[in-house]
């Protein structure tokens, strides 16, 4: 099991490397075109999440040709395995074409029951957020260290963020609202990162609505090899998205949990 897992973390960490080396040129270049997927509202994509998708399944097509993929940008590809890679070539493609360094590379190893292993990678900064089994470290320009979620007891002590201040529905916001009126500071916009940020052990909680997989599989596993924990709104899991609930302790959670379920 060991030598399959650190197998598994190279080729992760190797489908990073990919990705890196396929998005950075594109980052802060001025011309760079971004198409929308949507015909109401905004949902940008451009070459450079094609083309970091395309990298990772390069790397799979190499050394996991029987396990399934799932990627926001190229859909489903099934496999044989049992095993899923879960693939957000670019989460965060609004903050990306504003040239901020908050969108990230996400990437998870799946089965039926969830993610296993999980990898949240910052580019431009250089940092990669890495959680297994038994596991979980950061490694950039402050070279490596472990993970571990901060063990804060109230609401009323906790940092709690969310990607949009609209959070989804006028319902979703009433019940992101709650919670964050008994934090003690709420921050906004910044994509993965924030689940990167709890896992490290700089903020409490995270809470959104409308996610996809791809969006929190990667987190998922992370946050969870830190010592937190992540569910929906109703404390059911949350791999496959929808509203999610991330906390750094089993305390918090609940806290949090029990105003989320009034909406």
């Amino acid at each position: 099991m060991q030598n399959t897992l650190r197998s598994d973390l190279e080729i992760a960490e190797e489908m990073a490397d990919a990705a890196r080396a396929a998005i950075l040129p594109y980052f802060r270049q001025p011309n760079l075109k971004a198409d929308n997927k949507l015909e109401s509202g905004f949902d940008p994509v451009t070459v450079a999440d094609r083309e970091a998708e395309k990298a990772m399944r390069a790397v799979l097509a190499t050394h996991r040709p029987d396990d399934g993929i799932l990627g926001e940008e190229f859909g489903q590809t099934s496999g044989t395995s049992g095993r899923v890679w879960v693939l957000d070539p670019i989460d965060g493609t609004r903050g990306f074409i504003s040239g901020t360094p908050t969108w990230g590379v996400l990437i998870a190893l799946s089965d039926e029951t969830g993610p296993k292993l999980g990898v949240i990678d910052q580019p431009y900064i250089g940092e990669r957020f890495v959680g297994a089994k038994d596991q979980a470290f950061a490694k950039g320009p402050a070279g490596r260290v472990n993970l571990e979620t901060r063990d804060t007891r109230s609401l009323n002590q906790s940092i709690i963020f969310t990607t949009f201040p609209e959070v989804g529905s006028e319902t979703e916001a009433a019940a992101f609202k709650a919670v964050s009126r008994e934090a003690k500071l709420t921050r906004y916009g910044m994509d993965c990162y924030a689940y990167a940020l709890l896992a490290a052990g700089q903020i409490d909680l995270v809470v959104e609505a409308g996610l996809n997989a791809y969006d929190i599989q990667a987190p998922i596993a992370v946050i969870e090899a830190a010592g937190g924990i992540v569910t929906d709104w109703q404390g059911n899991p949350a791999h496959m998205g929808g509203r999610v609930l991330a906390a750094a302790n089993v305390g918090l959670h609940a806290a949090a949990l029990e105003i989320l379920k009034k909406f």
